[in-house]
């Protein structure tokens, strides 16, 4: 899907390392949360409160999963999911636009 309709969208960006990093909300319908982001390149750590999928739209970065010890490659039209209350360290290769879904 590369779009999403009957959506609200917040006016205001999330925006994490220096803006090196930005993303907005998109709330469905049926009240389930996405946030719609870019990377530019760097390493990042990120932290999940609840479990959630990283589909990556475009772009390239490596991702170190809670319990790795080797880093992964991602790259547009792959995904990854994260557990609950973990940490995840991302290295953006080139810049990635991403879509991040949550589950409670």
């Amino acid at each position: 899907m590369s779009e999403f309709t009957n959506v609200s969208v917040s006016k205001e960006a999330n925006v994490y390392f220096d803006g090196q990093v930005t993303s907005r909300s998109v709330t469905f319908a049926d009240g389930t949360r996405k946030t719609l982001g870019v990377m530019l390149p760097g390493d990042y750590e990120f932290g999940t409160e609840v479990r959630e999928l990283m589909e990556i739209t475009s772009g390239e970065l490596d991702v170190l999963l809670p319990g790795a010890t080797e880093w992964q490659a991602f790259k547009g039209g792959m995904s990854f999911e994260v557990p609950a209350a973990a940490k995840f360290g991302v290295r953006v290769k080139q810049i990635t636009n991403y879509v991040c879904s949550y589950f409670a």
